[in-house]
């Protein structure tokens, strides 16, 4: 067992009800808590040297500390994380707030918009700032491709997602493929495909192609072959796109208020760098993962948490979709909010395809 574990082990009942007790008052207040008012909060019949007393040890311990300007105790990050990892009871969401968030992410036309709404929502109904991460050429749709042939057996794949981005491949064929030959098969794909995803498209290439081989025309084979390398591009960081809505509301709360973390902060959303790599460790995970102060490993997020979790359309993990606010957030409806909007806001995107 590791140091932590031996000093967890050490926390009785008492000792986790006075902490339980001290976290929720500091997240509800944003005060300092003192003995007194966690004898009269916690239900216990303890004197004031008994909860002082547990007060010392919880801070040896490293759970708690003591601010230099009050006699009052504050959580830690090791306090946080013991208390959300052990005594938080998650509150469900009551029915008001489920159906407006199924009724806010049903309104949207296009992935980019409906994740954009996600990011607003996330920041509407949690007062912190809402982040959306999204493998934009994963989710968008295809409106429309275009080939044009290049030297040496190359080819320029232009494609356009979402009547709006633009990306361009360049793949290398077996064979010089004629530029009238180019044309017929970019309308035979732009016929076939528009509308669908990337993974959508690759995923019916490789069946046509193992089950219609025999069936096909050369040039048919050839179609299929280019578009089969141009779609066989994953999804990489230069796909990646943020959506980010609420960031001002950060500036409402005292720990985060000073002008050099706010600035610290806002050129951190500016640049989304940080942000979405940070989203991106929870792209693999299951559920809610939360990560409190230094446990994100970017400085900017010390005194940050962030609560994540990763959506799925139907052709599987798309992005991550999450809140940053202070260590100081209200865990037990954030988490649920968090959870059920990554939810409604992955089966939104699986029914527009």
């Amino acid at each position: 067992m590791n140091a932590e574990k031996r000093e967890e082990s050490k926390l009785n009942d008492r000792a986790q009800q006075l902490l339980k007790v001290l976290v929720e008052s500091y997240i509800r207040d944003g005060q300092p808590v003192g003995s007194r008012s966690l004898s009269r909060d916690s239900g216990l019949n303890l004197s004031a040297a008994t909860i002082r007393n547990v007060m010392a040890d919880l801070e040896a311990y490293g759970f708690v500390a003591s601010p230099h300007t009050s006699a009052g105790r504050i959580p830690t990050p090791k306090g946080y994380r013991f208390f959300i990892d052990t005594l938080l009871k998650v509150q469900p969401l009551e029915a008001a707030a489920v159906e407006q968030l199924r009724r806010e992410l049903g309104g949207s036309d296009d992935s980019r918009s409906l994740v954009s709404v996600a990011s607003q929502l996330l920041s509407n109904v949690t007062q912190l700032a809402g982040v959306v991460s999204m493998h934009s050429s994963q989710a968008a749709a295809l409106t429309h491709i275009e080939f044009l042939p290049l030297s040496e057996r190359r080819v320029l794949a232009i494609l356009v997602f979402d009547d709006r981005e633009v990306q361009n491949r360049v793949v290398q064929l077996d064979r010089q493929i004629p530029p009238e030959e180019l044309r017929r098969a970019a309308g035979a794909l732009n016929e076939q495909f528009r509308g669908r995803t990337v993974e959508q498209v690759r995923q019916d290439l490789i069946a046509q192609l193992s089950e219609m081989r025999e069936h096909l025309n050369q040039g048919m084979v050839d179609t299929i072959s280019v578009a089969q390398q141009v779609f066989a591009e994953p999804a990489g960081r230069g796909d990646m796109e943020l959506m980010v809505a609420g960031e001002t509301k950060l500036m409402g709360f005292a720990e985060l208020s000073s002008v050099e973390k706010l600035r610290r902060l806002f050129d951190a959303f500016n640049e989304k760098r940080e942000i979405l790599q940070l989203l991106d460790m929870s792209l693999h995970g299951q559920g809610v993962q939360i990560f409190i102060g230094q446990e994100s490993g970017y400085q900017i997020f010390d005194d940050c948490s962030v609560v994540a979790a990763p959506y799925s359309s139907d052709d599987g993990t798309v992005g991550v979709i999450g809140v940053i606010g202070p260590t100081r957030m209200a865990y037990e409806r954030v988490i649920p909010v968090v959870d059920l909007t990554a939810r409604l806001l992955g089966s939104a995107l699986s029914s527009r395809r």
